[in-house]
């Protein structure tokens, strides 16, 4: 995929830079708790910076009704100050639009003239034209800018004002970690070095079967858990009793994991939630789940046979949880899967992964350094792996 870089830049002394990152960071008692996403943005921002740019960062949080207090973005700029370690500007785009044209110029002025070379602006969900891609919007960010810099890959897959709204008025950019993010799947759909393995767990079965779709004529196996493997026993008439399970998926499921590429579990961990009661079951035509609880991870001997092609991969690619690891005693599997994917990553062969769920196991157990490449965005990196087309990247083709 061709597409237009900050690094053909040549001469941005003096330039504004208007940059849609994703700082959608989880925050605890007015701080940051996890700047992972931060930190993935700031080879961009300094790239600019050392070019003699103005930066401009553009971000939501969370989903706002309205301008409620902990969507605000405030404290972000304080933990991005610390990281960059200079002062960073923290305004509302509206300031630089207001009705009061003189004000709005002055401030504007003074962004572009004064020695603090980065702003960030107050969460641009606050407003409403956001999502909506209102022309206003768009306009209002436009004319703070002479350029336009999308390096929010976990919010490619969104049509918003701030995403690929202001690209039709300002010429467009791919930052350094989009970049990054697009060669990395790329390379993983496109030319994989076999053997190609996908890992693919989580509750949401939906997200997963476009993906399962899209890899299977690539993949040499795929390895499922989660909601994949509830709705599928489910679907064969197994009693699967408190599982969560997509039922508008019944057909499909079957039909995929029909394929001889896709390898099912061989015994699974079955209980209740709060992970009183549990054992382990094999499964073969007398499986089923005791009354009032549900299947809650892959069992042991699954976790070995999941060893043998993740050992023998060349690349690989993982997302979801194989079970409920938030709860003990279910966190084993995916904890040794994770493991397995991690240490095979590593410099053996070409890792990739995302998702909330998946990078927060990863940090827990300290081998997120080890993979080739960590996504920044779960939702978006699952349309990609589909096959689809991202709005936030066609704009920069």
């Amino acid at each position: 995929m061709i597409i237009r870089t900050i690094k053909k830049l040549k001469n941005l002394k003096g330039k504004t830079a208007l940059v849609r990152v994703d700082f959608n960071v989880p925050i605890k008692n007015g701080k940051v708790v996890d700047n992972f996403r931060i930190k993935k943005t700031l080879p961009t921002i300094e790239f600019l910076l050392k070019k003699g740019a103005k930066v401009i960062l553009v971000s939501h949080l969370g989903r706002p009704k309205a301008k409620e207090k902990k969507f605000s973005l405030k404290p972000v700029a304080k933990e991005l100050g610390k990281l960059l370690n200079k002062k960073v500007r923290f305004i509302c785009h509206s300031e630089l639009v207001s009705e009061s044209k003189n004000q709005s110029k002055k401030i504007l002025k003074q962004v572009q003239d004064d020695s603090i070379n980065v702003t960030l602006l107050e969460n641009i969900r606050f407003d409403k034209g956001e999502n909506k891609n209102d022309k206003k919007l768009v306009r209002e960010l436009s004319e703070i800018a002479d350029l336009f810099v999308m390096d929010g890959f976990a919010v490619a897959h969104r049509a918003t004002a701030s995403v690929v709204g202001v690209a039709k008025y300002l010429p467009a950019y791919a930052g350094l970690l989009m970049e990054e993010e697009i060669k990395g799947l790329e390379k993983v759909i496109k030319k994989p070095k076999k053997p190609l393995v996908v890992i693919l767990g989580g509750i949401k079965t939906e997200t997963k079967i476009p993906v399962i779709k899209n890899l299977l004529p690539k993949a040499n196996q795929v390895l499922v858990g989660g909601g994949i493997v509830n709705t599928y026993f489910w679907a064969k008439g197994y009693k699967v009793g408190q599982s969560i399970i997509d039922k508008d998926f019944k057909q499909e499921i079957l039909k995929i994991c029909a394929n001889k590429k896709v390898i099912l579990p061989v015994d699974l961990v079955v209980g209740d939630y709060q992970g009183k009661k549990y054992q382990v079951l094999k499964v073969d035509k007398d499986f089923k789940v005791p009354k009032g609880q549900a299947i809650l991870s892959v069992g042991p001997a699954t976790v070995q046979l999941y060893a043998k092609y993740i050992k023998k991969a060349n690349t690989l690619i993982l997302n979801g949880a194989i079970g409920y690891f938030e709860q003990p005693p279910y966190q084993h599997a995916t904890y040794a899967i994770s493991r397995l994917f991690a240490n095979r990553s590593k410099g053996r062969a070409f890792g990739v992964t995302g998702g909330g769920e998946t990078v927060e196991v990863l940090k827990h157990l300290k081998v997120i350094n080890e993979v080739d490449l960590v996504s920044t965005g779960g939702g978006a990196m699952l349309e990609f792996l589909a096959g689809k087309k991202l709005p936030g990247i066609e704009i920069l083709k």
